[in-house]
């Protein structure tokens, strides 16, 4: 058993949630792959260590996630950067995609950066992780109508952002 130092349970542990993990801690930190695997790595530890105090198995993904995006947050609040978003002009041809159609998927990054890292972990752990509000309100100890507001009051703020740009 992993939480009693079993390092092949553990193993497995890690290998069926590592990918959701990197997934919520890269949107996180704001798409930056490199930040996304430092809290993921970090992440690890942290389980390792604590997986014991976790009461209830069922909530082990949850939990994980949670721990990610956390971990993630705290990078992103001691970077306090920008990310720079690479546009791949040589791979453009008078025949090759417009780049125009890039357009929406830029807006999109541009207005999830402008969130900040605990706006973004709460929609990378809705909408990444498919964690619904009362999973999430339980991990953060807040009301799951806190939590159904919140999601409501980003989507309405990304839609706005989305629309004047």
């Amino acid at each position: 058993m992993a939480a009693t130092g079993d390092s092949v349970a553990f193993a497995r542990i890690v290998a069926a949630y590592h990918a959701d993990m990197v997934r919520v801690a890269y949107v996180v930190s704001g798409g930056s792959q490199d930040l996304a695997d430092d809290a993921v790595q970090a992440a690890w530890a942290v389980a390792w260590r604590k997986l014991g105090s976790l009461r209830d198995p069922e909530r082990l993904k949850p939990w994980l996630i949670t721990v990610a995006a956390n971990e993630a947050r705290q990078l992103c609040r001691r970077q306090r950067r920008t990310a720079l978003v690479e546009l791949h002009v040589d791979t453009l041809t008078a025949e090759g995609p417009d780049p125009a159609d890039g357009a929406t998927i830029l807006d999109l990054e541009r207005a999830m950066l402008n969130l900040s890292p605990d706006d973004r972990a709460l929609l990378a752990l809705r909408y990444e992780a498919g964690l619904d509000s009362s999973q999430i309100g339980a991990l953060a100890g807040r009301p799951a109508s806190t939590v159904r507001w919140r999601l409501s009051r980003l989507i309405a703020r990304l839609r706005k952002e989305l629309a004047d740009a």
